[in-house]
């Protein structure tokens, strides 16, 4: 079990693993599948933000970071995404991929990382909350995939000390 930074070569393992979780379920809001061409793209674009965990050779989980949202304010805010694959969950990818990405947004000067979850995603929230996250602030019925209205949750983890 190792984590590495992606490298545009592993976007089709990425991709197998992020597709039906966006296919099937509601974890995730967005409803278009990924391909490997965007899927580069977005590795290529975060360097040093884009992590692999891999198992016996193959890539098990992935975790990324990115702007929460547009405008210099927000600079030092960064959302994050975590997938661990269903043969590699509950065996530490998890929270080794998440303590690397951390510290990778540590010496990157992020002063927090937030973690918007599906409100049908209660293993998430618990998974985040066993981390050092706590909930910021819920908004109800702000997303909406397979003809239903879902909460978001939002949940953060200071990464600096606030005067």
């Amino acid at each position: 079990m190792s984590v590495r930074d992606a490298r545009v070569d592993d976007a089709a393992e990425i991709v197998a693993l992020v597709n039906p979780v966006i296919a099937l379920t509601t974890v995730t809001f967005t409803s278009s599948l990924r391909d490997e061409n965007s899927m580069r793209a977005t590795i290529a674009a975060r360097p040093g933000a884009f992590l692999v965990a891999e198992y016996e050779g193959r890539v098990a989980g992935f975790a990324t970071y990115f702007q929460f949202r547009v405008g210099n304010g927000y600079a030092s805010t960064m959302e994050h995404t975590i997938n661990v694959g269903p043969g590699a969950r509950r065996m530490g990818f998890g929270r080794l991929l998440m303590a690397e990405l951390e510290g990778r947004a540590r010496q990157n000067g992020v002063g927090s990382l937030i973690a918007a979850i599906s409100g049908e995603n209660p293993e998430a929230m618990r998974f985040h909350a066993a981390i050092g996250f706590v909930e910021a602030g819920r908004l109800q019925a702000a997303g909406r995939k397979f003809d239903r209205w879902i909460d978001l949750v939002l949940m953060q983890k200071m990464l600096v000390t606030c005067a």
